[in-house]
């Protein structure tokens, strides 16, 4: 990547830092409407945004980083969701802290994923993505089927929200102006500390590893790597954060909602995600999330409202509704995307050798040799 390539790259990320800061100010000093629409509709539809971002951070650190194609995202997710009910609802005699909580979804994502993780670590590509799937199918179930704990299909509610958050924001608070845009502040600081904390990983030995295993687990296990040890570190983490996503995700929402809310679809619509943005880049990776996950939930949603309203299509049409194309849409663009972009639309940054270190290079290396010759 050459100096301006670099230069642009941090000006644009510069940008959109500077843009989700001031979204919340804007839509709550700033009357924006059209139709039945406002900017603070923007801020709300772009909280469960940033909560997608940090479950592909989760999915980053193993399908990104390692190459493991991992399909159980949304059974991990749906163990920090259940965990933090519990641990937070009233319901239950629990009741700690929403930290504490969202600690303990995390904690719950990664004591799985060793569970998980340790006992399928000679499997690569389709095997580990069977059993990743049918560990995703097999939480779902569980949580289904454990009614006495987990209320069943009926779920877990309310579930409480951060308790300084809803003083400040909320009734009489001093920011009660500021609406949902408190929550979008506290998820966009959670999600900017994970991907900060990704990229620091990225730069260790470890991430180095991760790196290796991507490439070629064979020729990084002749070169020394601890295969298992990295595999293991990685499903640590990814589950980790992907409990922690579950964790926020019920917080938001104030309720755990049915297991069947966290089946497969989720995990392919996060991996996609992860595709479109570019497989090892975690910036790419949460960019090509909000574009999969913003689309569905916001663009086509908006375009069929409107559609609805204006009278050009009838809300009992399932041809005509934009909504119903969905899937048509996720599969046509990935397939153009695979055969003109393979590497995704921001693909990982392929740190070379420094020219002068190479034995054919032009460098001191080189002619040392010729001189020796």
């Amino acid at each position: 990547m050459t100096t301006d390539a670099i230069l642009v790259r941090r000006r644009l990320s510069t940008v959109v830092l500077g843009f989700f800061a001031v979204l919340p100010l804007l839509a709550s000093f700033v009357e924006v409407q059209w139709g039945s629409h406002s900017l603070m509709a923007v801020v709300e539809g772009g909280c469960p945004l940033l909560i997608f971002g940090v479950l592909v951070a989760g999915l980053h650190l193993v399908t990104g980083t390692t190459g493991a194609l991992h399909l159980g995202v949304a059974g991990f997710m749906a163990l920090g969701a259940y965990t933090f009910a519990i641990l937070a609802s009233p319901v239950y005699p629990f009741q700690i802290p929403w930290g504490l909580a969202l600690l303990g979804s995390g904690a719950m994502g990664a004591l799985c994923g060793v569970l998980l993780g340790i006992p399928v670590l000679r499997l690569r590509g389709d095997y580990f993505a069977i059993v990743s799937l049918g560990f995703g199918e097999i939480v779902q179930d569980a949580l289904r089927n454990m009614e006495p704990v987990t209320k069943g299909t009926v779920g877990i509610n309310p579930i409480p929200g951060p308790v300084l958050l809803e003083e400040l924001v909320g009734g009489e608070g001093a920011l009660a102006w500021l609406g949902k845009g408190g929550w979008f502040y506290l998820l966009f600081a959670i999600l900017s500390v994970i991907v900060g904390g990704v990229v620091a990983i990225e730069r260790t030995s470890l991430g180095r590893s991760w790196a290796a295993l991507r490439d070629d687990e064979l020729a990084a296990r002749c070169m020394g790597v601890m295969v298992s040890r990295a595999k293991v570190y990685a499903m640590i983490l990814g589950s980790a954060v992907c409990g922690l996503a579950g964790g926020l995700w019920v917080s938001y929402l104030g309720a755990s909602g049915e297991p069947g809310n966290y089946d497969v679809q989720v995990s392919v619509i996060v991996l996609c995600g992860l595709i479109l943005g570019g497989m090892g880049n975690i910036w790419g990776a949460v960019v090509g999330v909000f574009i999969m996950v913003g689309f569905n939930s916001l663009v086509l949603t908006r375009i069929t409202e409107f559609l609805t309203d204006s009278g050009w299509v009838s809300s009992g049409s399932v041809i005509a509704s934009p909504l119903n194309w969905k899937y048509l849409i996720f599969g046509l663009s990935l397939v153009l995307l695979m055969r003109y972009r393979p590497e995704g639309l921001f693909p990982a940054h392929i740190r070379r050798t420094p020219e002068r270190f190479l034995p054919d290079g032009s460098g001191n290396v080189a002619r040392e040799e010729k001189e020796l010759i």
